[in-house]
């Protein structure tokens, strides 16, 4: 049974740093790409990050380029979010998922296995 689980989300201040972790059990970790995802109240999924299997090929959505960076270590079977200079509306809820293969997308349709999410919210 593929288990997914982020943690890391926490009530910060705008232009601070906070880093999430997702581990994940059940599967061959090093097969799959991963990607980190956000959704506000009112709003759809949105695509953050993404990381290949091998972790040579990175993804970025334009609303955190620069500002965010995906790493993953196979050895621990955890994938990580480091975020910095964290605005108000970056607040959401963060979702860690499993791609369907060893590459990676910011397309939610293309990812099999959800975490159940970890709250982040930037204050001003």
């Amino acid at each position: 049974q593929v288990q997914v689980v982020e943690s890391g989300g926490a009530l910060v201040q705008a232009g601070e740093s906070l880093t999430l972790l997702c581990r994940v059990s059940g599967l061959d970790f090093r097969s799959f790409g991963l990607g980190w995802f956000r959704q506000s109240p009112g709003k759809g999924r949105e695509g953050l990050s993404s990381i290949s299997g091998g972790g040579s090929k990175t993804s970025y959505a334009d609303s955190v380029k620069g500002r965010f960076t995906i790493s993953r270590d196979n050895a621990e079977n955890t994938v990580y979010l480091h975020m910095n200079s964290l605005k108000p509306e970056d607040t959401a809820m963060y979702y860690c998922a499993v791609h369907n293969s060893w590459y990676s997308s910011l397309n939610t349709y293309e990812y099999l296995y959800w975490g159940q999410g970890t709250q982040v919210t930037v204050s001003t």
